[in-house]
C-alpha cells in the first residue's frame, strides 16, 4: 500500500480552511444577533444587522447541507 501524501496534505488542508470558514461566518451570525441586541435596547432598527445575521446562518446550513450530501451520494 503506498500513501499519496500530497492528496492527503491537500484534503487536509481544504478541510482546515472550510472549517475555519464556516466558525468565522457563523461567528458573523452570532454578532449580527448580538447587534440587534444593542440597538434594541437603545431604542432604534437593526433590520441590517438581523438581514445579515439570517444570511450567515443560511449559508452555514447550505454549506453543511451540501457537505452532507457530498458524504451520502
Amino acid at each position: 500500500m503506498k500513501i499519496d501524501w500530497a492528496a492527503l496534505g491537500s484534503v487536509f488542508g481544504v478541510s482546515l480552511m472550510v472549517t475555519v470558514g464556516l466558525v468565522a461566518l457563523f461567528t458573523l451570525g452570532i454578532m449580527g444577533l448580538s447587534r440587534r441586541e444593542r440597538v434594541q435596547a437603545q431604542g432604534g432598527s437593526a433590520a441590517l444587522a438581523v438581514t445579515g445575521a439570517y444570511a450567515c446562518f443560511a449559508a452555514c446550513a447550505a454549506a453543511v447541507a451540501y457537505g452532507i450530501s457530498l458524504i451520502v451520494a
